[in-house]
């Protein structure tokens, strides 16, 4: 260790470098574990309507309708509607 120091005993300049190089550990490890933990690792990403992120109106239509939230007479309603803009087009439409 006196091999560090100057020769009157004294830490040198080189001692200001300890701080900046905990302070940049410190900081590696509070990112790696925000930007996975504390995200939620597993769950889906959402957009900015509230439902996660890829899901077509038409999957939001049906999972409203299986959790009750809607009657059927609304669901074939608004299917219908959805349909014409998000539906299967061409030969394979089913109806």
């Amino acid at each position: 260790m006196q091999t560090l120091a100057h020769a009157d005993g004294v830490p040198g300049p080189w001692i200001l470098f300890f701080p900046l190089i905990w302070a940049a550990v410190v900081f590696g490890v509070v990112t790696v574990v925000r930007r996975t933990a504390w995200r939620g690792r597993g769950a889906p990403r959402r957009g900015m309507d509230g439902r996660p992120a890829g899901e077509s109106p038409i999957a939001v239509l049906g999972r409203r309708f299986a959790s009750g939230e809607i009657d059927e007479d609304e669901y074939w309603r608004r299917l219908s509607v959805l349909d014409e803009q998000f539906g299967r087009k061409g030969k394979d439409r089913v109806r």
